[in-house]
């Protein structure tokens, strides 16, 4: 009973992000609609790479199924491989496509001319809405670890270099600067980003485990709110030296 009520709940968990995504597809103005020629690009290679994530998140890329694939794009199965010559190079455009989305979000908070302390806070808040929006991503990013942590993945090297490490220098940077300036604690960058990254991520990828442990939800828009602000709250505690006169600096 508790193997099918776990796979009704994914299941469930697939339609409704499917359903958001179309949403968000159709306030950009890309209406998901059947499209079986070449004549519509970009929405049908949009509209592929947003159900090839729901597919590949809940399957991994060995049970992910192109036909499945396809049919939730709502597009013919020749118009996908037309795009994406096989489930590998589908399967690494989806991988792009996110950490190409999460890069831009990230590094439009880290270019603003905010002093360090709201910068950090910009950061982390950027980083968890994008991941709040984009629920899929952390099972995404945890199987893609598994597959470089056994050597199978042909993509590890990429995402390193255009993405991981790019975002981390800058992080970095960022630390040594409010440490330089006296206003963060002397952490270790190494130490505390994935930190942050982690309070991030493991809320919505333990989600299934939290509910059974908590009693309740953790992805109602209500506990998000609640999440986001106790790790902006932590991450301030953790890292901001204090200032006379000064509040938390946390921002809702």
């Amino acid at each position: 009973m508790s193997v099918r009520r776990d796979r009704r709940e994914r299941m469930q968990h697939q339609r409704e992000e499917l359903r958001r995504l179309r949403q968000r597809m159709r306030q950009r103005g890309h209406e998901l609609r059947r499209m079986g020629s070449r004549g519509q690009p970009e929405e049908s290679r949009a509209a592929i790479l947003h159900a090839a994530a729901i597919e590949f998140s809940e399957q991994g890329i060995a049970g992910a199924r192109t036909d499945a694939i396809a049919r939730q794009a709502r597009v013919n199965k020749a118009l996908l491989y037309y795009y994406f010559h096989d489930k590998e190079a589908l399967y690494g455009a989806v991988l792009d496509d996110a950490f190409g989305r999460m890069r831009a979000a990230i590094f439009h908070a880290l270019d603003s001319d905010l002093p360090a302390r709201e910068k950090i806070l910009a950061y982390v808040g950027t980083y968890f809405d994008f991941i709040a929006s984009n629920q899929i991503y952390p099972k995404l990013m945890q199987r893609e670890m598994m597959r470089a942590r056994a050597g199978d993945s042909q993509h590890i090297e990429r995402l390193v270099k255009n993405y991981f490490e790019p975002i981390y220098r800058r992080v970095s940077e960022l630390l040594h600067q409010g440490i330089k300036e006296g206003t963060f604690r002397k952490v270790d960058p190494a130490h505390f980003v994935p930190s942050m990254i982690a309070m991030i991520v493991f809320y919505f990828s333990g989600a299934p485990v939290m509910r059974r442990v908590f009693g309740f939800d953790p992805l109602t828009q209500e506990r998000i709110r609640e999440r986001r602000a106790a790790v902006l709250d932590f991450i301030s505690a953790a890292l901001f030296r204090p200032c006379a006169g000064a509040g938390s600096g946390v921002h809702p």
